[in-house]
């Protein structure tokens, strides 16, 4: 099982393949595979170094009754239900119901080469910016649609600087920048709370 980060958008209208090429940043020089596709476009492409190894594999999966993708939302509810902050949880159930379409990275060893990250981040923002939805990574958790992260899932280990994101009590979003790896930030953000010494975005 390898490691996974996510676009869960709620815009199932196809992206082609020559849109995301268009995306791709001239460092590091990259490459689109197409591995597979259905009626309304591809369903898997290798992201590549040009010259190197493959960076990332990129799964579309629609979000449908008997699909992964559908299997995909199913789990994230099932994740949320203990999930903190709780009014994040709550926003998260009412939210991933909504989501039509999961635009799966397999992170592969190119990440690593010559900056793969770079390619693998600009695909990703090409894709949200282009079909909405929030973001998604194992190991740390769910976004909101700005992209600020506010379910925690991170390990304990987890430290650095974080943009971040709780529920005001009339349902807006306020943003912070705290450190993970703050035992009081972090106890302050799971319970819904803007953490004292956080910055404000």
């Amino acid at each position: 099982m390898g490691y996974y980060i996510r676009v869960l958008a709620t815009d199932d209208t196809p992206l082609s393949e020559h849109e995301l090429r268009e995306c791709l940043p001239d460092i590091p020089k990259c490459e689109l595979i197409s591995e597979g596709e259905d009626e309304a476009g591809w369903l898997q492409l290798i992201l590549s170094h040009v010259d190197g190894p493959a960076i990332a594999v990129v799964e579309r999966n629609s979000v449908i009754p008997g699909e992964l993708g559908h299997e995909e939302i199913a789990e994230f509810l099932e994740e949320v239900k203990v999930g903190r902050p709780e009014s994040a949880a709550r926003w998260l159930e009412g939210y991933l119901p909504c989501v039509k379409v999961v635009y799966a990275f397999q992170l592969l060893s190119g990440t690593d080469f010559h900056d793969g990250w770079a390619a693998v981040h600009a695909l990703q923002n090409c894709i949200w910016s282009k079909r909405g939805g929030i973001l998604q990574a194992d190991g740390e958790g769910f976004s909101n649609e700005d992209g600020y992260q506010i379910l925690w899932q991170f390990a304990n280990t987890a430290a650095g600087g974080w943009n971040m994101a709780v529920l005001d009590k009339s349902g807006i979003w306020i943003r912070f920048q705290m450190d993970l790896g703050n035992p009081e930030q972090r106890a302050a953000f799971l319970e819904g709370r803007i953490p004292d010494g956080a910055k404000l975005l």
